[in-house]
């Protein structure tokens, strides 16, 4: 079943494939509140013309698993936008030579308010990714939380499988208390055993998120974020990294059950 809006936004950004689109969108009443989200577009003829500035309207199409923009139509005038200076992202995690120690002790919350420590995980597979609640394109955030509920699933029903294995999802939003947490995390069925979800002091989030390779930046009341999905195995080294969204859920399972067999494990 196909959902479908009718938006209207300003573009801010557009992407070098040319299949993608920034836009700072009004509120989709029911759906989304007024954010700056990339949109992608299945002909590249829809973004033909358009430059940082332009308003515009589009109808945005969603399915459970993906979502698409078309119609798109210049409506008004150009606005000069000052174009922010991009962060210097500098991973610092080398595969094969970053272990969990060597990530600054942040302290953390999971979604039952209690504390948590990244060290905390030693002698489990660990695999995280970074988000925000409020996202609710289905390739974006809503794909990471699918992908660790996939693989959660996958690998307790695995035959032989591991039990030493943990997933963090964590919110860089300071909106996402505990609570908040608590209730997206039930919406996908999660084990509180095998799965957390965690937020803490925005900046130190920021920072381990950067750490990663994931730039964060505020704008319009929301985010514009990369992803990261780093793996560590269960001497906490890390054992490998994806810098990209999708569907990764088999590869997840893969260097979980790989990892967890790594060194001391625990159940």
């Amino acid at each position: 079943m196909v959902q479908s809006y009718s938006v209207k936004g300003v573009v801010r950004e557009l992407k070098s494939d040319g299949r993608a689109i920034v836009i700072r969108h009004e509120e989709i009443p029911g759906y989304m509140e007024a954010m700056t989200m990339p949109f992608r577009v299945r002909a590249t003829n829809e973004l033909a013309g358009l430059k940082p500035g332009d308003e515009v309207s589009f109808r945005l199409q969603v399915t459970e698993d993906s979502s698409w923009i078309d119609q798109v139509q210049r409506t008004g005038k150009t606005t000069a936008l000052e174009v922010p200076k991009p962060e210097p992202v500098s991973p610092t995690n080398e595969p094969g030579v970053f272990r969990l120690e060597s990530i600054p002790d942040f302290a953390l919350t999971n979604e039952f308010g209690q504390p948590v420590s990244l060290r905390q995980f030693k002698g489990r597979a660990l695999a995280m990714t970074f988000f925000f609640t409020r996202c609710p394109i289905p390739e974006y955030c809503p794909r990471l939380a699918k992908n660790f509920q996939g693989a959660v699933t996958k690998l307790k029903s695995m035959a032989g499988g591991p039990t030493n294995f943990h997933f963090l999802s964590i919110s860089f939003d300071p909106i996402d208390t505990p609570l908040v947490l608590r209730t997206y995390a039930r919406s996908y069925g999660y084990d509180s055993n095998h799965w957390s979800f965690v937020t803490g002091n925005a900046e130190q989030i920021q920072e381990l998120a950067r750490g990663f390779g994931v730039a964060v930046k505020l704008e319009g009341g929301t985010y514009d974020h990369g992803f990261s999905t780093p793996v560590f195995d269960a001497t906490g080294k890390l054992q490998n990294m994806w810098p990209i969204g999708g569907d990764m859920t088999d590869q997840i399972v893969n260097e979980i059950v790989k990892g967890a067999r790594i060194g001391n494990s625990v159940p």
